[in-house]
């Protein structure tokens, strides 16, 4: 059974009112870094015009790349 892996979900306001879903996934830093480090996953490629619309996006894709239940689809 593979391991589960550490996915983030956010939402970026690039420009004023247009908002961008990102889903980053934790990657092993350095024994420098302090704190989780992520890269990311995927994107929205195109704005929404509010955080709760990408939101809602973001985790449509998070579902549609992971199922429901968080096993990959």
């Amino acid at each position: 059974m593979p391991s589960p892996r550490n996915i983030a979900l956010t939402v970026h306001e690039l420009e004023e009112g247009e908002f961008y879903w990102v889903l980053m996934e934790e990657v092993d830093g350095t024994p420098d870094d302090k704190g989780h480090v992520y890269v990311p996953l995927e994107a929205a490629h195109e704005p929404y015009a509010s955080y709760s619309n990408a939101l809602v996006a973001g985790v449509a894709v998070l579902r549609r790349l992971f199922g429901p239940d968080g096993k990959p689809a």
